[in-house]
């Protein structure tokens, strides 16, 4: 017996459980899962490994295929051209702008999102009369069509017979019914837009919080009731911890669902004419609609596409939403 596996012994008695002499490497061997376990778990995760070639990876690699072809009007494919299209994209004297408006309808819709549910979460937490119908009434912006929601609020706007327009010039925001187009100017339009945004991510956040203050244990709040900390610094101490699981899940997929969003932009500032409402969806739209460009549009999808991927990547990377409390 030699003197590593006399050492494993002795370490086992002395714990009370005594372990085999091959156990050591049979540890070992198991933290390093090989070939033949990749080959048993293929089963488990080919239908995982299909689903995303066939819906991410093959629809990416066609788009960055037509990014570099010359496409025509018709759709016939005219040869390559490069990088050509890309040069076109970011050469585009309203790219920069555009990229801009981006990133604040992200942030803007993302913040104000997850500041809100947070309230609402709790205050739907709490046992009150008809909890339940509010939490029912909760879902509604969610389990309702993105553009029907949207098409509510563009004509609630409209300067004459807008119910919303009628209501901000009663309580006196705006002098008359029709001095005003919300939905006719870009930037005007633009805030709506990022307010109807917030409206439809509402319900999915807070219902993600509300899951994840069911996990609060109930010991370390009454812990902290007798410690006698108070309410504000109950929940920075122990509630909001508790919610980084959910929280970091929650802005993940709506940083993901706003950056892709279309119909609320395209109902709310697609009849404005120029760019000075747009975002990078938005103008890979107006590229294939107006433009007929759909070479250009397939660039500028693939820059779409790697500007996801690599905020994606980063907050991954700082936030690690998958780590332990």
């Amino acid at each position: 017996m030699s003197q590593s596996t006399q050492s494993s012994n002795l370490a086992g008695a002395a714990s009370g459980r005594p372990r085999s002499p091959g156990s050591a490497e049979s540890g070992a061997s198991r933290g390093k899962p090989g070939g033949r376990d990749l080959v048993r778990a293929l089963p488990w995760i080919a239908p995982a490994l299909v689903l995303i070639i066939g819906v991410v990876l093959f629809p990416a690699g066609v788009m960055f295929y037509n990014s570099t072809r010359k496409i025509s009007l018709s759709g016939l494919d005219k040869g390559s051209v490069g990088f050509d299209n890309f040069v076109t994209v970011f050469t585009f004297s309203e790219f920069w702008p555009i990229f801009g408006r981006t990133i604040i309808w992200v942030v803007s819709v993302v913040a104000f999102t997850v500041i809100i549910s947070l309230g609402l979460a709790q205050i739907l937490n709490k046992a009150f009369p008809g909890r339940q119908v509010v939490r029912m009434a909760v879902i509604i912006p969610w389990a309702a069509s993105v553009v029907m929601t949207t098409m509510v609020f563009y004509y609630g706007l409209e300067p004459y017979f807008g119910i919303i327009n009628k209501f901000l010039v009663d309580v006196g925001l705006v002098s008359t019914p029709e001095g005003f187009g919300w939905t006719r100017n870009p930037e005007t339009a633009f805030i709506w837009s990022i307010v109807i945004a917030i409206f439809v991510s509402l319900p999915f956040t807070t219902y993600t919080i509300l899951a994840g203050l069911a996990t609060v244990p109930a010991d370390a709040l009454e812990a902290a009731k007798m410690d006698g900390a108070g309410p504000v610094r109950t929940y920075w101490t122990i509630v909001l911890p508790q919610l980084r699981g959910a929280l970091s899940v929650a802005v993940l997929i709506n940083i993901i669902n706003v950056f892709n969003s279309l119909p609320i932009l395209k109902v709310m500032t697609g009849s404005i004419p120029g760019y000075g409402a747009d975002t990078i969806m938005t103008m890979i739209f107006k590229y294939i609609e107006l433009q007929k460009k759909v070479d250009v549009a397939s660039a500028l999808s693939v820059v779409a596409f790697l500007i996801v991927i690599v905020i994606v990547a980063a907050y991954v990377k700082i936030v690690k939403p998958m780590k332990e409390v």
